[in-house]
């Protein structure tokens, strides 16, 4: 039996067994009892090179056609299909994210709880972004803005989107460059939100918006890490960003938005070519 690789979705996992058996090779999954992650293995090691060459197309782009089609195929001639547990909610979300993603999120939730209970205008002033010169070599002001938050919509939009993307990020680069995409767009994102509209601002969107920038360009640049969006969630982010600056009703940190995602765009290019230049 030779191992292929651990992935963290069984069902993404399963997509990729039935291709290899619609193309007559069997590939095996199991659960990792240890990390609770699911390994997929060969039993035919003559089959291995050209395993992981599919596999490098398939973690480009699980979601082509041809991977539904082949799922389809072999639907009825499966043999001790894989069973799925219904995990529970609290399983679900740490599952996806890593220790800096539920430490931010829960550190999100904290605040806007104390703010809810008569904590919203002490808690706003210890951790604004610096409004000025007193204020600017206190340095936790330029991250800690991005963990205020000012509605229920505000920060349920928001760490959902952290949730998915930063959870992404983690599992596949480590905690190291999740951290790094925070404080590099956290800073720079509310260095740009003060310059435009001054520091009455606050929330996780700029960072966010730097998570879309990133995982774009590895995914357009570096497909074999892992990392990807599809085009339409990209679409639609940026559909987004272009209508906060269109509307003049609601306050939206939409440089914020801009800077997170060009700083995202940037560190994205940046990695990826070191991965090429490295592979």
């Amino acid at each position: 039996m030779v191992r292929v690789t651990t992935i963290k979705n069984p069902r993404m996992g399963q997509a990729f067994v039935d291709y290899m058996a619609a193309r007559r090779i069997t590939v095996g999954m199991m659960r990792d009892e240890e990390s609770d992650d699911f390994v997929l293995f060969l039993k035919e090691s003559e089959h291995y090179d050209l395993v992981m060459q599919e596999l490098e197309q398939f973690l480009a782009n699980p979601n082509a056609d041809k991977y539904h089609a082949a799922s389809w195929e072999v639907a009825d001639t499966r043999v001790n299909p894989f069973q799925y547990r219904s995990p529970s909610f609290i399983a679900m979300i740490k599952a996806k994210a890593g220790p800096i993603t539920l430490a931010v999120m829960l550190l999100c939730v904290v605040i806007f709880v104390l703010q809810q209970i008569g904590q919203g205008r002490a808690i706003f002033l210890a951790l604004h972004f610096p409004a000025d010169a007193s204020q600017q070599w206190q340095l936790w002001r330029w991250l800690s803005h991005a963990v205020l938050h000012f509605s229920a919509l505000h920060i349920v939009f928001n760490l959902l989107w952290w949730w998915q993307l930063g959870g992404d990020i983690e599992q596949r680069l480590g905690q190291g460059k999740l951290l790094q995409l925070f404080v590099l767009s956290a800073a720079l994102s509310g260095a740009g939100q003060y310059w435009v509209e001054g520091a009455n601002f606050g929330g996780l969107s700029g960072v966010v918006y730097a998570l879309v920038g990133y995982i774009w360009m590895m995914g357009y640049k570096a497909p074999a890490l892992g990392l990807m969006m599809p085009k339409q969630v990209i679409g639609f982010m940026l559909v987004w960003l272009v209508l906060g600056f269109m509307q003049p009703f609601m306050a939206i940190a939409n440089t914020a938005h801009l800077v997170g995602l060009l700083s995202g765009v940037g560190l994205g290019l940046l990695d990826a070519s070191k991965a090429k230049y490295q592979g």
